[in-house]
């Protein structure tokens, strides 16, 4: 489940909650008790980076890794 930021626009209260993305967001602020919660826009908890399990896994044979094979062909024409 995702964790959302919120901020009441009344008394600048700032929380997390656990919700699912199904959830209706937040409108009490737990503070104040006003309906001034606004969710944030806010940067993921994890990024991903590097080739990826879907790269290596469940592949035979020569296909076993595909982005090493791109990467080792185009880095050997850039040095020539």
């Amino acid at each position: 489940m995702p964790i959302y930021e919120y901020e009441c626009k009344s008394c600048g209260h700032v929380l997390e909650a656990l919700q699912k993305m199904s959830d209706k967001p937040l409108v009490e602020c737990p503070k104040c008790a006003l309906p001034e919660l606004n969710k944030k826009v806010s940067a993921a908890a994890f990024r991903l980076k590097g080739g990826g399990w879907y790269e290596t896994d469940f592949k035979s044979g020569k296909k076993k890794n595909l982005a090493g094979d791109a990467g080792s062909s185009s880095n050997s024409s850039k040095s020539a």
